[in-house]
């Protein structure tokens, strides 16, 4: 189990670093990527691995976490073309690998036993300020989108008589950002005892070496 979860940190390291450094070579002409798809969807097997047991974080911070970015990637940003060339994409897209390039990397040291310190301080800190910046993007990518969800009408559903519901898309949309917004403090509450906890434990390891 240990070194199959070294084989997926492996491939989303690899995943996220090809966009990483593709979105500084090409900043601003990033397109539709297929890599940034797979990957987020790859990252759904980390809620399995919690269910199972091979993988010891908690289940509900980062089923929060996969789910806002899952929503965000393929309902908001690759359902409307028009949204993707926004530069509030790219920032978003920038702010998640950066994340994800120090995660895996701490990660996958993780598994075989290594704790470089300054990498382990770097990884639980940076999330701090970064995970709120990224819902800000998150945020700030759902109400450039509606426009055209209100202009497209697109999964907004209306259905015919006899029946009076419908469900209006944008509305759904700004119900969401109430959700986002409260899902932030859950999980920065979160990332600063895991921190804590990390970091101590550090430092106690670094402390006995």
């Amino acid at each position: 189990m240990n070194m199959y979860l070294f084989v997926y940190d492996l491939m989303q390291f690899c995943g996220h670093s090809w966009i990483f450094t593709n979105m500084i070579i090409r900043f601003m002409t990033f397109g539709k990527g297929l890599v940034m798809r797979l990957c987020q969807l790859l990252s759904v097997l980390e809620i399995l691995h919690i269910l199972i047991g091979i993988d010891k974080s908690r289940l509900l911070p980062r089923f929060l976490q996969i789910t806002e970015r899952l929503i965000i990637l393929f309902v908001v940003i690759n359902s409307q073309e028009e949204v993707q060339g926004k530069y509030v994409v790219c920032v978003l897209f920038f702010l998640w690998n950066l994340l994800d390039v120090v995660r895996y990397t701490y990660n996958m040291l993780a598994r075989m036993g290594i704790y470089y310190l300054p990498l382990t301080w770097l990884n639980f800190s940076l999330c701090i300020p970064l995970y709120p910046l990224s819902v800000l993007a998150k945020g700030f990518a759902i109400c450039v989108s509606l426009p055209y969800f209100e202009s497209f009408g697109t999964y907004s559903i209306k259905l015919p008589f006899p029946f009076t519901f419908s469900i209006y898309f944008p509305y759904v949309l700004k119900m969401y950002l109430l959700v986002l917004f409260a899902g932030m403090c859950f999980i920065i509450r979160n990332l600063f005892s895991e921190r804590m906890a990390h970091l101590g434990t550090s430092n106690i390891k670094n402390k006995r070496s």
